[in-house]
């Protein structure tokens, strides 16, 4: 695929319907990797739809996300991000250092807050203190908040588990090889809140950036924002389809994939005059795997480019870089 085709594909991306494979036909899975392939190599994102998350679920989470950013600061700031990576971060409170695609960037015009999977005081990552295996933190007075968020993590976890053999097998891998990759599964649901803003140079409400992992998730939405640069290209205004995801893969997947698939630059920028809410979903491998080029992906022509890497030593980076800057080189 040429870049001029790439760029002209952008402007709809490629849709993969999910329904006949999430009803039990599994011999929809070669086309669906197929084209998954073709999205992937050529421009990094596509569209899922037929996905089994109920419309109502994401609408909520949506209203969870708009009720969450209204409290008074001082009440999310005592939920200020953890060591684990959980948490809220105020407006301009992360700076996109870790991909170099915008010289000395601005801090970020957005807020968020950050959920991993759901741990008990008592599990025993949390009593050793591993690294992103901490307690998720909660607002006090948001009944019905917590219970919204870990019903759609549970929901989308389940999703997401079920893509992973359209994964394998687009990269010519057994239907199963990703499975102990992920069990259990790196998880970070992030609301975030981008208030309107005027053109500045250099100011985004997300900078241009990659993502860190494996695969992005992210549902339809009113407010735009959210621009792609494919391979070459331009910044293309990303299309919206009711009912569907946008996916994209991160750089984990292309280093695990020695650059087969890309991971895809992006930004948000809010200009619609009012606020903007967004829910991705980042599903990633476990920490504690080591990663190192898939077979598939190497030969004598091309070797490995990468070195074999945990995911949680990447992710460490990567957040250290965007959000604790004086902890990074």
């Amino acid at each position: 695929m040429t870049v001029r085709e790439a760029v002209a594909q952008l402007e709809s991306l490629p849709i993969l319907d999910l329904g006949g494979y999430f009803a039990g036909d599994r011999s929809a899975l070669p086309a669906l990797a197929g084209q998954l392939r073709d999205a992937l190599e050529n421009i990094g994102f596509l569209m899922i739809v037929n996905h089994g998350v109920p419309q109502a679920l994401i609408d909520r989470v949506y209203a969870e996300a708009a009720r969450f950013h209204a409290l008074p600061l001082a009440d999310k700031l005592k939920l200020a991000m953890s060591r684990f990576n959980t948490g809220y971060v105020a407006l301009g409170g992360g700076v996109s250092h870790a991909s170099d695609l915008v010289d000395a960037p601005k801090p970020n015009q957005n807020a968020a807050f950050f959920v991993k999977r759901e741990r008990l005081p008592n599990d025993p990552d949390v009593l050793a203190g591993k690294p992103h295996r901490g307690l998720n933190q909660w607002p006090d007075d948001l009944p019905g908040y917590r219970d919204t968020l870990l019903d759609y993590f549970a929901t989308m976890e389940a999703m997401a588990q079920r893509l992973l053999p359209i994964y394998a097998l687009a990269l010519d891998l057994p239907a199963d090889y990703f499975d102990g990759y992920f069990d259990p599964a790196q998880i970070t649901l992030r609301l975030s809140h981008y208030p309107p803003m005027t053109a500045e140079d250099g100011l985004y409400g997300l900078a241009p950036h990659t993502d860190s992992g494996f695969m992005t998730l992210l549902p339809a939405n009113d407010v735009p924002g959210l621009s792609i640069r494919p391979r070459g290209g331009d910044w293309q205004s990303a299309p919206r389809v009711p009912g569907a995801f946008i996916v994209n893969s991160g750089n984990m997947l292309r280093r695990w994939s020695n650059d087969r698939f890309l991971s895809t630059p992006h930004r948000v920028v809010n200009q619609s005059g009012g606020d903007r809410y967004a829910i991705p979903l980042f599903f990633d491998p476990n920490t504690e795997r080591i990663l190192e080029c898939l077979p598939t992906c190497q030969s004598e022509d091309k070797p490995p480019l990468y070195e074999p890497i945990t995911y949680g030593d990447y992710l460490t980076w990567f957040m250290n870089k965007n959000y604790r800057r004086d902890k990074v080189s």
